[in-house]
């Protein structure tokens, strides 16, 4: 595997830890905790979509690569990268919509519409989580693979050096070690 596969891999499994601290702070109903952990998440899988919308599909969809037998062919590149990019947008726009619910709840006064908005959070969050486990599994199984199959060593490189600077950046809202500790 190529060090930008290990790269993105690693930053799943990051993501996966920030999506477990806001189930967990969704399961005991503290929105204010629940929020922050939306926000981060939301913002981490923004910069991680970005890093792969950028650099990584584009590397894959230009690569002139054609004889290797493990090489998808053009059209099956193209329609997994759709597929993920369809993923993309509605991890994005679910995430906006459970940002938004949270928000309205943090200055709710009745507790009945903070619990039924709350459940519909959870809903989402929970969506969110079953399509991106399908998700990941593609990325990791196939696009991360095509990227060493399809890249010589120096586009390999560039590319790596590519997804590091977009994973590094991050919204001036959350401090660098919010950003990376979590």
């Amino acid at each position: 595997m190529t060090h930008v596969s290990e790269q993105l891999i690693d930053d799943h499994a990051a993501l996966d830890k920030v999506l477990k601290q806001l189930q967990a702070a969704l399961r005991s109903n503290d929105l204010e905790v629940a929020h922050t952990k939306l926000d981060l998440f939301w913002a981490r899988l923004a910069v991680h979509i970005r890093a792969e919308h950028l650099h990584l599909f584009p590397a894959v969809l230009s690569s002139r690569e054609t004889t290797n037998a493990s090489a998808p062919s053009p059209d099956e590149a193209q329609m997994v990268v759709s597929e993920l990019r369809r993923d993309h947008d509605f991890f994005m726009h679910e995430l906006a919509r459970a940002i938004e619910i949270t928000r309205e709840l943090l200055t709710a006064a009745e507790r009945s519409i903070r619990e039924e908005g709350l459940n519909n959070v959870k809903n989402i969050v929970l969506e969110v989580e079953r399509r991106l486990l399908n998700h990941n599994e593609i990325e990791e199984n196939q696009l991360y693979r095509w990227a060493t199959t399809l890249l010589n060593p120096e586009e390999q490189a560039t590319l790596a050096n590519q997804v590091t600077a977009e994973l590094r950046k991050h919204p001036q809202r959350f401090t660098p070690s919010t950003w990376l500790d979590e």
